[in-house]
């Protein structure tokens, strides 16, 4: 799903290269993020994937051809939730969710609250 041929060099970049349906399920994905972030929370393109970023990297998300997936940027966090996670395929640092649904608000607020205050107890580099 990602394409190749050209690298995304902001989120908007990136979403508008995505087609249907994991366009709009990404837009809801980061619609949700955005509303628990801080304030001084960025978004960016870091590894061809959007990225947010407080502190340093928080959460990621991004579209392939057969599923969506959400990177904590933090195994701890899938490990901290991994029981609300079952309904999902995850690996070291990802969860995969389906093209056309969302990942589940209220969970996906709990798992960034969770991010965040392990970048605010993690020294500044």
């Amino acid at each position: 799903m990602k394409k190749k041929s050209k690298t995304a060099k902001s989120v908007e970049e990136y979403l508008a290269q995505i087609p249907e349906p994991a366009r709009t399920t990404l837009e809801k994905v980061r619609t949700t993020i955005r509303s628990v972030v801080p304030k001084e929370t960025t978004e960016a393109i870091s590894y061809g994937i959007p990225t947010f970023h407080y502190k340093r990297g928080l959460i990621a998300y991004a579209a392939f051809s057969d599923h969506c997936s959400l990177f904590p940027l933090g195994s701890s966090a899938i490990e901290q939730f991994k029981d609300e996670l079952k309904p999902f395929r995850a690996a070291k640092g990802t969860l995969h969710f389906p093209l056309e649904k969302p990942f589940p608000g209220p969970l996906l607020k709990k798992i960034v609250k969770a991010r965040i205050a392990q970048n605010e107890a993690k020294k500044p580099r």
